[in-house]
């Protein structure tokens, strides 16, 4: 079954140790897979831990592509499931599962489990829903308090089985012995039908999640009103546009559909990125989308009593200044939202918008329980060896 298979949907650092692995993997097995761009691929690791991979997923979904879902979760609801942490063996294994049974879901790895087929994959809402309108729901008999049911024969009750020598016999069923009241019990109410559960409402999507890698894929004009004109290439990840970030906020800010980014030829896009500005790295055009995405407040899905890093030394921008304060707090140590903001003597909401610019670009990630504690530095310089004396 081995074909096409690419990476999309997550931050550079998971997507370059991925590839890495990927590579790996594919050479111990013979090299049948060939790794490709998303749109050219049948199968597609999507980093479902990342705050622009669920939206990879539903596009790729709709697409028709098979998604695998790279998690630190038990099981996903994408067709594939690669657990994180990964490496080399656990990528060829989740590769050799996927050629033995080409119809499993990502269920077909689990030892626990038997396989399912990718038509039979429910998501757990629909598996609730299916369960619950499943069972019937015996209904009592009202009966009134006058009328006293006769006993039934003890040497005959309604439960006992018919023998094998008495189906000979008798081939049709045996009816049990119903006690009948004098008079006729009240009909029962009839059932309610189930519940249908409501839709699931997407959320909208924002401009900082259209330039995470493999969501957009060729060259594009993207412009609200008489805005500034970004253009913006997505293989190369560049784009030209000002230099200043800060006259882009409103262009970029709320709800941004897939339609706003008008295709620009090959023949055009010379002229039209010279009228626009120097190219720049998308990176920093990503970064500043995060940064105005939030509004003071962390994106949806980060928990404002958790703990915030920076894996290293973000780029700061001169029109940001406080920036700089805010990313050696957070180099120090790990630390909430309001720690950030009291050892740095930023306001909060400031600080939630670096956090946001800083997750979006990959160079910030929330403490999670299993990670370990750092290790106590030892003194140095001058001052710490006379201490050590």
């Amino acid at each position: 079954m081995a074909g096409n298979i690419g990476i999309t949907g997550m931050d550079p650092q998971t997507g370059a140790a991925l590839t890495a692995a990927l590579e790996q993997a594919n050479r111990q097995l013979g090299g049948d897979w060939r790794i490709v761009g998303d749109q050219d691929a049948d199968y597609v690791f999507v980093d479902m831990d990342s705050m622009y991979g669920p939206m990879s997923w539903i596009r790729l979904h709709a697409t028709g592509k098979r998604v695998i879902g790279v998690t630190s979760a038990s099981r996903s609801q994408t067709d594939f499931h690669l657990a994180k942490p990964f490496d080399a063996e656990s990528v060829a294994e989740l590769l050799q599962n996927m050629t033995q049974a080409p119809a499993a879901t990502e269920e077909s790895v689990s030892e626990d489990e038997p396989v399912r087929t990718a038509s039979e994959e429910l998501s757990f809402e629909q598996e609730a829903a299916a369960a619950a309108a499943a069972i019937e729901i015996p209904q009592p008999v009202v009966v009134p308090a006058s009328a006293t049911p006769a006993p039934a024969p003890t040497d005959q009750l309604p439960e006992e089985a018919v023998s094998p020598r008495d189906e000979e016999q008798a081939p049709a069923m045996v009816e049990p012995v119903v006690a009948i009241p004098t008079s006729a019990p009240t009909p029962p109410e009839p059932a309610a039908p189930p519940a249908t559960p409501e839709p699931v409402l997407q959320r909208e999507p924002i401009f900082v999640e259209w330039l995470a890698p493999g969501a957009l894929s060729g060259r594009f004009r993207y412009q609200r009103g008489n805005g500034p004109v970004l253009l913006i290439d997505a293989d190369t990840r560049q784009y030209h546009g000002p230099a200043a970030l800060k006259p882009l906020a409103e262009a970029i800010s709320g709800t941004v559909q897939r339609q706003d980014f008008a295709p620009v030829s090959a023949t055009n896009w010379h002229d039209e990125a010279k009228a626009a500005g120097e190219a720049q790295p998308l990176a920093r055009l990503q970064w500043y989308a995060g940064l105005v995405a939030g509004r003071g407040t962390l994106l949806s899905g980060y928990d404002p009593l958790a703990k915030y890093r920076l894996g290293k030394w973000p780029q700061t921008e001169r029109e940001f200044p406080k920036h700089f304060r805010i990313a050696t707090v957070m180099m120090k140590a790990p630390a909430t939202l309001s720690e950030i903001a009291e050892a740095s003597g930023v306001p909060a909401s400031e600080v939630a918008d670096f956090i946001n610019a800083n997750l979006a670009t990959g160079y910030a990630e929330p403490e999670r329980d299993n990670d370990p504690s750092p290790e106590p530095q030892k003194p140095g310089g001058l001052f710490g060896r006379l201490r050590g004396r």
